[in-house]
């Protein structure tokens, strides 16, 4: 969204701020997921997003990782206005790709307020889009990733090779110790990539792994959070691990989980037993200066190994359009060395506490 476009939806905020705010739906257990419906967007809650991450081989032997997200958000506004124009929903997206002949992050971000066909995010079944950036679901069950930019564009198919992985619950994913701080919350782990990705207008063939999550919220985070530590990691056995500690000011866990899909496709029991994620090494963003625990030991359920990054820049400043900075980066799980699987680290609120 351009500055004029920034500027109308300031003012019709504040035409707006004296009528009633939206009546957010609370998250609460005893939900249960409901596919394709679920799928797809829930317009009522305040905050959403789709977050596709993966390791991709271009065949030359230099492995890539890349993010997609796709967020969608009820701003805290008076509904129901008449006005085509009002910004009831709004939409935003983040596109990386991590590339250790860089040694940095290409990235791009979008913006806008959903409508008039430029930008929507579809109930019923996974369809959102900005302009030109989609991820969208078949009927069949692949994805479709298609995101063109400055510096890079990506076209790639997901295939699902396991079934929806509910987090938490059910699907009902606690991030606090009070009920309502919460999201419900799925994965796709082992998704087949094909595909290409272009930078500097050179394409290549690209094949590859990834992980896909969706979360809807209202409330997720407790009030002293001011960020999280999250790993999605697709095992070299088949199995699938998930964990995040949400943290305070100080660096304390005020709420830790991990769940494990073992190879056989058996759930194993971790949820509440501790959690570790501890830092083993820092890098210091040179244009932030926010530092990062960009190497991290795991343990949780008898489970135990190192998170090592692809590149250690993977830091992604996303203030032109969700207004956060935060690290994302492709790891590698290691155990003595021995490599177990690769996936995605997240680390928020190390530049500024995350706002969500």
């Amino acid at each position: 969204m351009n500055k004029r476009g920034w500027l109308a939806l300031l003012a019709l905020a504040g035409l707006t701020a004296f009528a009633a705010a939206p009546d957010y739906p609370p998250v609460l257990p005893g939900r249960p997921l409901s596919f394709p419906r679920d799928h797809g967007a829930h317009p009522e809650y305040r905050i959403e997003w789709w977050y596709v991450t993966g390791w991709l081989d271009t065949g030359s032997g230099e492995p890539l990782g890349f993010q997609v997200t796709f967020f969608r958000s009820r701003p805290n506004l008076a509904q129901g206005q008449p006005s085509r124009f009002a910004p009831n929903q709004l939409l935003f997206a983040h596109a990386a790709l991590s590339d250790p002949t860089l040694g940095h992050l290409l990235h791009e971000q979008r913006s806008a307020r959903a409508g008039f066909g430029l930008a929507e995010a579809e109930t019923g079944d996974t369809d959102v889009h900005i302009d030109d950036w989609s991820l969208r679901r078949g009927a069949d069950g692949p994805y479709r990733i298609r995101i063109g930019g400055r510096e890079m564009q990506i076209d790639l198919s997901l295939k699902p090779t396991q079934p929806v992985l509910p987090q938490g619950d059910g699907g009902y994913s606690r991030k606090g110790p009070q009920a309502g701080e919460a999201s419900y919350y799925y994965s796709q782990p082992h998704l087949e990539v094909s595909g290409t990705v272009a930078r500097d207008g050179r394409k290549q063939g690209v094949r590859g792994t990834a992980w896909l999550d969706h979360e809807w919220s209202t409330a997720m985070l407790p009030k002293n959070a001011v960020g999280w530590d999250w790993i999605g990691i697709n095992l070299d056995d088949g199995g699938a691990l998930m964990a995040f500690r949400i943290r305070d000011g100080d660096g304390r866990s005020l709420w830790t989980h991990a769940s494990h899909r073992r190879a056989d496709g058996g759930q194993a029991a971790i949820a509440g037993k501790p959690v570790t994620l501890a830092p083993i090494r820092f890098w210091r963003s040179p244009r932030t200066g926010a530092r990062y625990p960009v190497a991290m030991h795991f343990a949780a359920g008898g489970l135990a190994f190192d998170l090592v990054p692809l590149q250690d820049d993977q830091e992604l400043d996303a203030r032109s359009s969700t207004g956060n900075v935060y690290w994302e980066g492709a790891v590698t799980a290691l155990s003595g060395g021995q490599p177990l699987g690769r996936g995605y680290m997240e680390l928020t609120g190390y530049y500024l506490p995350l706002g969500l």
